[in-house]
């Protein structure tokens, strides 16, 4: 696997090495010992999956302490547009993104560390989209941030008027208005 650096350090995207010949592909989509060898110690604990259609746009979330998490997320099907928020207060590219688009030809993953906010944008006709995460779900330490805020200069590739949105995503505050349980340390 390759492992692609970002703007923002410990966000990074993985590049699995595939193996194509006639009767297909073939390729390690996750190794806990080349995962620690080249991006860091990360026990992974619940993997999820969800499957959406064009126009859906899941986020920002995030796991408030104790229970944050990290993910390491992928597409299977389809095409989605992939988002980590540094929200750790403090640090030197909060408010900041990295945004990358993950398909089930590319077949890149995203690894988001804790302390990110992350959503995604469905571009294909239907996605299913895979994350594995370091904490298990906890509902009483859901948070997010408004994934329309637009001062966070994302830009989703789907039309407002065509946002599909959860009724517990429209409530999201800006980022303006939001006190992070993150700190940012070195």
């Amino acid at each position: 696997m390759e492992v692609i650096k970002t703007e923002i350090e410990g966000v990074v995207i993985i590049e699995p090495r595939i193996f194509k010949d006639a009767r297909g592909y073939f390729f390690e989509s996750f190794s806990q010992r080349e995962f620690e060898e080249k991006v860091g110690h990360v026990e992974f604990v619940q993997d999820n999956e969800s499957m959406s259609s064009y126009g859906v746009m899941r986020g920002l979330h995030f796991q408030r302490p104790p229970y944050t998490q990290a993910k390491l997320v992928r597409c299977v099907r389809g095409r989605v547009l992939d988002v980590a928020v540094d929200i750790r207060k403090g640090s030197p590219t909060y408010g900041k993104h990295v945004a990358v688009e993950l398909t089930e030809n590319n077949h890149r993953q995203f690894f988001i560390p804790k302390g990110f906010a992350h959503g995604f944008a469905v571009l294909s006709e239907t996605a299913v989209f895979q994350y594995k995460c370091d904490e298990f779900y906890h509902p009483e330490a859901d948070g997010g941030i408004s994934i329309l805020d637009g001062s966070l200069g994302i830009d989703w590739q789907i039309p407002t008027e065509h946002a599909i949105l959860s009724e517990k995503d429209t409530k999201h505050p800006l980022l303006k208005d939001f006190e992070s349980p993150f700190v940012y340390s070195k």
